[in-house]
Formats: C-alpha cells, structure tokens, sequence
C-alpha cells in the first residue's frame, strides 16, 4: 500500500487508512467483535508506517521504534459494526514525548462519515535489551509530525 493510497479521503487531522472486516471478526450476533476494534487499530498503524518506509522485520534486536509496549488503551463503542466489508481507522498523534506517544483513533465508514468506536492507546518506546523507556529515533519522531492533531 502507498502512502498516496493512505491520504485519501481527506481528514481535518491525521491519516484515514482503509481496513477490510472479514466474515469470522463478527461475533455470534453477526457484529464486529468487541476484541477485532483493537487489532483493525494495530493493523492501520502498521499500514500507516510501513507506507512510511518504517517496517519491522522480525528481529526484536533490531526492532528500534516497533518495540514498545502498551502501557493504556481506551475504547468508547458508538455504533455496531453490522456487516463484512470496507471500513477504514483514522489515525492521528495527541502527544509524542521523548520515550512515549499518545495516539488517537475512530473506526469509522470508508469514506470516514460514519463512527463506529474511537479511543486512545498510550506506548512506550523500549530498549530491547532492558525492556526500560528508550527515546524514540529522529526518523520516527520525523515521521509522526504531520500526524500530530493541532492543539486548540
């Protein structure tokens, strides 16, 4: 997926990213199940970084930036999602410190009308080594800046 492909529709804020809800992520009142919001959030991110050119490859040695861990997560359900099909993740930053991030997200409609949940997650850059907060690298921090929602 290319970064164009991540822009579009157009947000006030942050990156619209499309996701794909498959027939067995619904529950057996045939909804999106309440544990699935958080993996379309994750799998967003990662769409939205790996577009990016930032990608993990599966050495945690080497993970930089991807190891972090979750230290908060907040989820508000609005409306139920009812079908299989197209939806999309806006994604944006509230906050990026020095060793952590506060990121905001809406699963919503495709075309980004219609809200189905919204929250925030909080993580914390690790040393993998250590597993104690580490700063975030300048590529990152460089990155996210154009996701950071305006204060106001």
């Amino acid at each position: 997926m290319t970064a164009e492909a991540l822009a579009a529709p157009a947000v006030s804020h942050g990156r619209l990213v499309p996701v794909t809800v498959h027939f067995d992520d619904l529950d057996a009142l045939g909804l999106l199940h309440n544990a699935r919001y958080p993996v379309m959030v994750e799998r967003a991110w990662g769409a939205l970084w790996n577009a990016r050119g930032l990608v993990f490859e599966g050495d945690w040695e080497a993970a930089g930036d991807f190891c972090n861990a979750v230290k908060e997560f907040t989820i508000t359900y609005d409306a139920p999602v009812k079908a299989p099909g197209g939806y999309a993740v806006e994604l944006w930053l509230d906050r990026l410190g020095r060793t952590g991030l506060t990121y905001g997200f809406r699963f919503c409609s495709a075309d980004g009308t219609v809200t189905y949940a919204r929250g925030t997650r909080v993580l914390v850059r690790l040393d993998p080594a250590t597993l104690r907060p580490a700063p975030w690298s300048e590529e990152f921090r460089a990155s996210g800046q154009d996701l950071l929602r305006p204060r106001g």
